[in-house]
């Protein structure tokens, strides 16, 4: 057998068998597909018909509410996935900064000018205009708020230094857990059309899918990307993609062939789960939570409706002597008959339900559903304005205890692997700085730290506790009129990490070294001001001297 047909066979042989694992776990979840269909049609309608079928049937540009009678849900969803890019991922400040674990390279100034830099590099190719970052990452805040888990592709630009990201679908890509519950392995089935699949692969395509493409380039085929630990056939020793930990191979659908073989050092779909439950690999959102309160709000608004309509054009109860031929309801209409001789009405409306009671109960589900997207908590500060500093901070507090799970979830599973992968990707194209020897010599150790809205908030008890210890010495200073208990206080440290909480921006705090300065040339100043004050006495009483020894 030659060589070729040899390579075929394995390709057809190595192509069957993840087309085989993909469809085992593709027939796993069923309940979970018909459960994201369920919650796609009356909250996020953009995304329905994309997961049994895989979007057979499937019409650009249809309409797709016809589930939705209140909107609550969707608008609750699109402030979930704002809150989520404003508290975790805000563009507009660096939320997250490289450093060392080890206090004596920490205090290195090479390694800490180092890591500045590549954090830099991290933010600056991050939120360029081709990596396509916030609108994707905003999509995958979305997708976790409704389905639970979200997931983020990111790779490296085509032709030029960079990243990309595409947050992924779930309709289109499965996963599975390694022993220790984290995402391994992701098996994307997506769709392409013939143009699309010779510009990525040319030739190295099936004859099949080259043919089509010259009658009808918009002709669409399936293909498989296999993203899973390297087997048997890792070695570390290897430059090529064998010496990848990850494999990247696409696979031809209909032919069930390797198209491309690749590999990772990173795996390139972070993904996330809100919630997770015992033996779940997929993850359970917020709207999961209050999906019966989503149901009912649809039903009780269909209810006020019919009601409201009831209400604006009653039903007419009259008697059946003749009037019906003349009656009208037109403004300005005459209706003879519509009284007896008495004046009495003939006429009467047909007593309806009470629409403000309907309200009501519409409002205590819309309340849920606020609750559950984190709404109502971000609305403390825009509706109390006068608060004191002291109840902001515990407020603020309030809010870190609520947020501790999503904020710890996301940070491990979704930012923490997301860094990870764009320092690989960095590096590879070589945009991060020398590395200092220091650093190499410690084997390029690092960690994350974190610097968002929502980390601030998780740790606002620090804040808090000293703002209620302050209040309470103050009291004690107020009613003892002494001040010492004051003293136990370093407000050199306190000050500064009040303001680092709260996020005050650091080139609006002066620096210890400033503050010395200003500290010393206020010393100065009380003591000139002192000398002064004492110079007509110490004149005074060096007169006298001279006049007693004159005597």
């Amino acid at each position: 057998m030659s060589d070729d047909k040899n390579k075929e066979n394995k390709s057809k042989e190595y192509g069957e068998a993840c087309i085989r694992h993909f469809e085992q776990l593709s027939g796993r979840r069923g309940n979970w597909e018909a459960l994201w269909e369920e919650i796609a049609q009356r909250v996020l309608p953009s995304h329905s018909q994309l997961f049994q079928s895989k979007g057979a049937g499937r019409t650009d540009g249809a309409k797709r509410t016809e589930y939705i009678y209140d909107s609550t849900a969707s608008i609750a969803l699109e402030r979930f996935g704002a809150i989520l890019d404003s508290m975790l991922t805000p563009r507009n400040q660096k939320w997250h900064r490289l450093t060392v674990s080890d206090k004596s390279l920490a205090r290195d100034r090479q390694v800490k000018l180092y890591f500045e830099e590549a954090n830099q590099v991290l933010f600056k190719y991050r939120y360029a205009p081709k990596a396509n970052y916030a609108s994707q990452n905003q999509q995958n805040y979305q997708c976790l708020g409704a389905f639970g888990t979200g997931s983020l592709f990111i790779d490296a630009l085509a032709n030029e230094p960079g990243f990309r990201y595409k947050a992924m679908h779930l309709g289109e890509i499965y996963f599975a857990e390694n022993h220790q519950g984290q995402i391994d392995t992701a098996y994307r089935h997506f769709e392409m059309t013939c143009r699309q699949a010779i510009q990525k692969w040319g030739e190295k395509l099936p004859k099949k899918i080259i043919e089509a493409a010259k009658t009808d380039p918009s002709r669409t085929f399936w293909f498989l990307h296999v993203v899973k630990p390297r087997g048997e056939d890792f070695d570390p020793g290897r430059l090529d993609h064998k010496g990848m930990p990850f494999t990247g191979d696409y696979i031809s659908f209909e032919e069930k062939c390797v198209v491309e073989e690749g590999g990772f050092t990173t795996f390139p779909y972070p993904s996330s789960r809100y919630t997770q439950a015992p033996g779940e690999v997929y993850g359970r959102g917020p709207i999961m939570s209050v999906l019966p309160a989503i149901k009912t709000l649809n039903e009780q608004k269909k209810t006020v409706l019919k009601q409201g309509q009831r209400t604006v054009d009653p039903v007419y109860l009259m008697h059946d002597d003749g009037i019906l031929d003349t009656f009208s309801v037109k403004p300005g209409a005459m209706v003879a008959g519509g009284v007896d001789a008495q004046g009495r009405p003939l006429v009467h409306t047909l007593p309806t339900g009470r629409i403000d009671i309907g309200k009501e109960l519409m409002d205590d589900e819309r309340a849920v559903i606020n609750d559950s997207c984190l709404v109502t908590l971000f609305q403390i500060l825009t509706e109390n304005p006068t608060m004191t500093a002291t109840e902001v901070i515990e407020r603020t507090k309030e809010k870190g205890i609520l947020l501790s799970p999503t904020v710890g979830r996301q940070q491990d599973e979704y930012l923490g692997p997301k860094i990870e992968r764009e320092l690989d990707l960095a590096s590879r194209q070589g945009l991060l700085p020398p590395m200092p020897q220091a650093l190499i010599e410690a084997k390029g150790e690092y960690k994350i730290e974190y610097d968002s809205p929502m980390s601030r908030a998780a740790k606002a008890e620090e804040a808090s506790g000293i703002a209620r210890t302050i209040e309470t010495v103050l009291n004690i200073v107020n009613v003892t009129q002494d001040p010492a208990p004051l003293d136990h206080f370093n407000w050199d440290q306190i000050v500064p990490s009040i303001a680092e909480i709260q996020g005050v921006p650091a080139a609006w705090m002066r620096g210890l070294d400033e503050v010395q300065q200003i500290r010393e040339g206020r010393a100065q100043q009380a003591e000139t001001e002192q000398a002064i004050a004492a110079a007509p006495g110490a004149a005074a009483l060096a007169n006298a001297a001279v006049k007693a020894k004159g005597k």
